[in-house]
């Protein structure tokens, strides 16, 4: 069996659902089709093994038409799927045709569209239609992403989108024609024994690292991420930025690296984890924190995939196996818990209206079931067992912990990297016990809060698919184990009889009989409260005759302590109104933490270029005689750089 009629099957739903995208339920079952083919397809070239090589004789743009799904790409192709359907799913019910007549049609081709080429982009074996089908689907996506154009917001966010990420394409586009050039062919492979193309590694993590969001090149993920529909941002920060990863991956896989390559994504890797948890603690926007965790957990997967790199350079199988085994599953499970996040964000944007938490505050009673799968994302995310997050960073520790034990440099850069990974989970938790504080308990803090009420039953299963997913591997990682190694060795075959022994049995019985003893003291406090009956009151209120939602912690309040250790990159710019006098009639504390390296970096040098373009402009006006002198003076330099290089 091949997976070539499913693939067929899987392209003909999301053009069939392209083509009926006025009628939402056709639309829908197309669609799903599509997504749950590409996820057999992907799920039987994980297990069956064989690569499935397609060439139809077709050509396009001058070059044959070469379509490969192997293990790595087949990976990435199963996490698309999962999270293009649940988010399909979603959008039926969120960006509806009664409350977005205008939008939410065409929305739907640019998100079918959107599926499609990042599925070409993992598939394509020729440069110049992976060049092509990683263009389109950018293109989809800042479709996708200024849904609300008319907002200047979503216009500035989809444009900073657009210019980030032609920067990165042309990176791209320079590595695949030096690639081409060097080698007399656009068709893609393991060329490893090449050591000649090792620098064009450089110009890759550039331009993947752009689409990756790894820091300082994530300047354009916060805001696209906040101001895109919120299934939008669940596809975006699941599967778009991953294709940064997996560009990253297969091209480390088949070319030669340099021996810094390792140091080097290692630790931006480390920089993107640490720094990418801190911004994220500063933040007030819902949406614009879970961005910037997107941020952090990117950090997770490079430090996975740099230390891989440091093992295969030193021979080191082992621990490199882990490493990168638990950088591939972080993959899946950052896709899983942060699709999971975002789609629990939207409900909350859908029922109050805004994302700011400020606004927020008791959720939890009028939206129990959002509640409960964001606190399960929460969890996940932060890396508590007995959930998924847990078991990717594991292996990660793991594999650091592996070469501490080693000897050589990599033994002293794991004992730090492992030191600050630790410390970006405690971070993260932090931050989610802000968030679901805020967000959920407590008081509502504005009218639009009090009015809030549940989303419905297709945004709720979208949801509690994500959630099922995120259990299913906490529970039984064994299961995914075969699924991980599989692509390692296709990463590099040489490590195939080398994959460890890892005891992932014993973590999946431990981890079950947690769920078990939470639900036995769930059911038991459950008994208790109906038993004895529950009294209410109200908490500890300072002495206060009339307590009230303004003197809960806000978002600010609770982090403050924490972002003051980062005060150094996070330049947070503080808006204060005294008290003064006895008994004042206003006084006010308002702290913004900045998008520090995009206001204070790219904004400025970018500032420099147009006021230098300005500048040069003005010897354009006309005038022959002063074109003649600028081509009489450009000859004599170059006739003076001659005369001089002649001299020498």
């Amino acid at each position: 069996m091949s997976p070539g009629p499913l693939l067929l099957v899987a392209f003909l739903g999301l053009t069939a659902g392209t083509a009926g995208c006025r009628r939402m339920r056709f639309w829908l079952v197309a669609t799903l089709t599509g997504c749950a083919s590409g996820l057999a397809a992907g799920a039987w070239a994980l297990i069956a093994g064989p690569v499935w090589d397609w060439e139809p004789g077709v050509a396009l743009g001058g070059q044959s038409v070469h379509l490969r799904l192997d293990a790595i790409s087949a990976f990435f192709l199963v996490l698309l799927a999962l999270l293009g359907g649940a988010g399909s799913l979603y959008a039926s019910e969120y960006w509806a045709d009664r409350a977005h007549p205008a939008s939410a049609p065409p929305g739907r081709v640019w998100w079918n569209a959107l599926l499609g080429f990042m599925a070409l982009v993992l598939m394509s074996a020729n440069g110049l239609h992976f060049l092509m089908a990683w263009e389109l689907f950018a293109v989809c996506a800042y479709f996708l992403i200024t849904r609300e154009r008319h907002k200047r917001e979503v216009r500035a966010a989809g444009w900073l989108y657009l210019a980030a990420s032609h920067t990165g394409t042309l990176c791209l586009f320079a590595f695949f024609t030096s690639l081409a050039s060097r080698t007399g062919s656009w068709e893609l492979g393991p060329l490893r024994d090449r050591p000649d193309l090792a620098p064009l590694f450089w110009l890759a993590l550039f331009g993947f690292g752009v689409k990756a969001g790894l820091f300082p090149l994530h300047v354009w993920l916060p805001s696209a991420h906040a101001n895109a529909p919120s299934h939008v941002s669940a596809i975006l920060s699941g599967v778009a930025i991953k294709m940064g990863i997996y560009g990253l991956v297969r091209f480390s896989g088949w070319l030669p690296v340099p021996e810094a390559g390792g140091w080097v994504v290692a630790g931006l890797g480390v920089a993107s984890a640490v720094l990418g948890v801190a911004f994220a603690l500063g933040q007030h926007d819902l949406k614009r924190l879970l961005a910037y965790h997107s941020v952090e957990n990117i950090g997770i997967i490079l430090i996975g995939l740099g230390f891989a790199l440091i093992a295969a350079a030193r021979g080191d199988a082992a621990w490199g196996c882990l490493a990168l085994a638990g950088g591939l599953l972080h993959v899946w499970n950052h896709g899983l818990f942060k699709g999971l996040l975002f789609l629990g964000a939207g409900s909350v944007l859908h029922a109050t209206g805004t994302r700011e938490m400020s606004q927020l505050g008791g959720l939890w009673r009028a939206m129990p079931r959002t509640a409960l799968l964001f606190g399960l994302g929460a969890a996940a995310i932060s890396g508590l067992p007995p959930l998924n997050g847990f078991v990717s960073e594991w292996l990660v520790y793991l594999g650091l912990f592996e070469a501490a034990s080693s000897r050589g440099p990599a033994a002293w850069a794991a004992v730090p990297a492992a030191i600050l990974l630790g410390m970006t989970g405690a971070l993260a938790l932090a931050c989610f016990v802000k968030v679901c504080g805020v967000v959920f308990l407590g008081l509502p803090r504005s009218a639009a809060a009090q009015r809030a009420h549940e989303c419905g039953p297709s945004m709720r299963a979208a949801m509690m698919l994500l959630a099922a997913a995120c259990v299913a591997i906490g529970l039984a990682p064994v299961l995914f184990w075969p699924l991980v190694i599989r692509t390692v060795a296709a990463w590099r075959p040489e490590w195939n009889a080398a994959a460890p022994s890892v005891p992932l049995t014993t973590l999946g019985i431990v981890h079950v009989a947690l769920a078990l003893m939470a639900a036995l003291a769930v059911a038991v406090l459950g008994w208790l409260v109906r038993r004895n009956g529950l009294a209410r009151a109200v908490t500890w209120d300072c002495g206060y005759a009339a307590p009230s939602a303004r003197m809960q912690y806000t978002a600010g309040s609770f982090a403050g302590i924490i972002t003051g250790w980062f005060a150094w990159i996070l330049r947070p710019r503080t808006h204060a109104q005294p008290v003064v006098g006895l008994f004042p009639k206003r006084a006010s504390l308002d702290q913004h933490t900045p998008e520090t390296v995009l206001e204070d970096v790219v904004e400025p040098a970018g500032s420099m270029v147009m006021r230098l373009s300005t500048a040069v402009r003005r010897l354009q006006h006309g005038r022959m005689s002063a074109y003649i002198l600028y081509l009489l003076a450009g000859v004599a330099a170059l006739a003076l750089l001659a005369v001089w290089g002649g001299a020498r």
